[in-house]
């Protein structure tokens, strides 16, 4: 009886020294007494879920060792399952988030285009009072406009023309103004003075390079200036031609000018046609001056000859 105790002993100790845990793909230890690998236990069949096979041997002599090993063996086989079952829910997780995002990203992307071709869309052709909408077809250039000093700011003031129209004058250390026929200062810039104001335009602000501020001996207003059409948001542009157009001219053609050219072009045109916004002059094939205004819906260009004297609009 001790001799067959002490041998079950010393086969559990052998078996126990050897086993290591197994992977679920890994192959089974050997059964000790027939060197085959080892049948699904009882206990395993009911862990594992496995069904018994009809030609399943009858229960080894050393089932207590063999029931102890599945025990043992499941821990790893359930670990690896709940791995598995882990990383997949993350994965779904993160395809989940991908596709979120991916939708968030489209709408975003689909609104904003939509919000630019809207606004694109809705900008008038012209500017009228209050400083909206424009019809320049340019970047800012030397050009100038007219009208009544406003509010007057440290470097800064607005004028409004004739037309309605709202201008800001931006004041530099370089802007230079004169009164009449004479240098002044700053100071000379008052609300509900007359001036003229020179410089670099982009849409109704002006860079200032030179205030005129003009008196009463300027004399009477040109009979054209009763012509100007004001800007009115929703009313028909206005199509009509006075004077002499050049023969050559074909919109959109000639060089863009800027200097003493350019001022003496604008000094004309205003005198002339008081009340827009000149934005940009240019110089025609034939060596007459293009003058292009906004703020008005007429005139749109004023055309001055090579002494710079006004000879007709349209």
């Amino acid at each position: 009886m001790n001799d067959q105790h002490s041998g079950y002993l010393s086969l559990r100790s052998a078996v126990m020294s050897d086993y290591e845990a197994i992977s679920p793909r890994e192959t089974r230890p050997s059964d000790p007494e027939s060197g085959k690998p080892s049948e699904p236990t009882a206990l395993e069949e009911l862990q594992g879920g496995t069904a018994p096979s009809p030609l399943q041997s009858p229960p080894s002599s050393n089932w207590p060792i063999s029931a102890t090993m599945t025990g043992q063996r499941s821990r790893p086989t359930m670990r690896a399952h709940l791995s598995h079952m882990r990383r997949g829910l993350i994965v779904a997780a993160a395809l989940i988030g991908s596709v979120t995002g991916l939708v968030v990203g489209v709408g975003g992307s689909s609104s904003a285009g939509a919000a630019q071709l809207e606004n694109s869309n809705s900008s008038p052709a012209h500017l009228g009072a209050g400083g909206q909408g424009s019809n320049a077809r340019s970047g800012p250039a030397a050009g100038g406009s007219s009208g009544t000093v406003g509010n007057v700011a440290k470097s800064s003031f607005t004028l409004t023309t004739s037309a309605g129209q709202e201008v800001t004058v931006d004041e530099q250390s370089s802007t230079k103004y004169e009164k009449g026929t004479s240098s002044a200062a700053k100071s000379a810039v008052t609300k509900g003075e007359h001036v003229l104001v020179l410089g670099t335009v982009s849409s109704t602000t002006i860079k200032a390079t030179q205030v005129l501020v003009q008196t009463s001996s300027t004399g009477p207003k040109p009979s054209t200036a009763a012509t100007v059409v004001p800007f009115q948001r929703g009313a028909a542009e206005t199509s009509k031609q006075a004077g002499q157009i050049p023969a050559s001219y074909s919109q959109g053609s000639g060089t863009i000018v800027s200097g003493t050219t350019a001022n003496n072009a604008t000094k004309a045109a205003l005198a002339a046609y008081p009340g827009g916004i000149v934005d940009r002059v240019v110089k025609l094939s034939n060596g007459e001056y293009e003058v292009h205004y906004i703020g008005v819906n007429w005139p749109h260009h004023v055309f001055v000859n090579q002494d710079f004297k006004v000879v007709g609009a349209n």
